[in-house]
């Protein structure tokens, strides 16, 4: 019987430095998300645009709660980055709240769009890990939920009419590469 277990070399991140950088950059990206909802609702003039995003905020509080619990049951340093993704995201929010819905709305697929990958991506992380215990299962659980609730976001932004704006491609893959920086710096820093 062939062992499918990874070798572990120099370098590389014992279970429970991984784990707590997941957390890290979790709850950071889960806090980013938060402000650029706040940001939207914020310069939002559509009372049903407002609705949406409001709904979306209490899923991304929901995630950040959880990860705020994290970070303080397991002792892991939150980002030093926070300050700097307090004003970013709200920025973000507000920039595209202010050229209309479905501007707002290429924001929150693009986002969602990479933190499906990110989330996806930790999930396989876990799933090779071979020493986990029951709080690491229960985490591995939880980042699951949470990424089915990006994943709906995605969708409403679609639905909404985000891929129809003029420039959505730029747009998407500027902020695209935006949340991917955050995404690596959150984890470090």
């Amino acid at each position: 019987m062939k062992n499918n277990k990874k070798p572990f070399l120099p370098g590389d991140l014992t279970t429970s430095k991984k784990i707590e950088e997941m957390i890290r950059v979790n709850h950071a990206g889960e806090y980013g998300a938060k402000r650029i909802y706040e940001g939207q609702i914020a310069f939002t003039k559509d009372p049903e645009s407002k609705k949406i995003f409001k709904e979306m905020l209490s899923h991304e509080e929901e995630h950040l709660l959880f990860f705020e619990n994290e970070i303080a049951n397991r002792n892991v340093r939150p980002t030093a980055l926070q300050p700097i993704w307090h004003l970013a995201g709200f920025t973000l929010g507000a920039v595209t709240a202010l050229f209309g819905h479905k501007t707002a709305m290429a924001c929150t697929v693009a986002v969602e769009e990479v933190i499906d990958e990110h989330y996806q991506s930790q999930i396989e992380d876990l799933k090779e890990s071979h020493d986990l215990h029951d709080n690491e299962l229960y985490l591995k659980s939880k980042i699951e939920k949470f990424r089915q609730d990006e994943i709906n976001h995605k969708k409403v932004g679609v639905d909404e009419g985000a891929k129809k704006i003029l420039g959505y491609n730029f747009i998407s893959n500027t902020i695209k590469a935006g949340s991917k920086a955050a995404i690596w710096l959150s984890k470090k820093i």
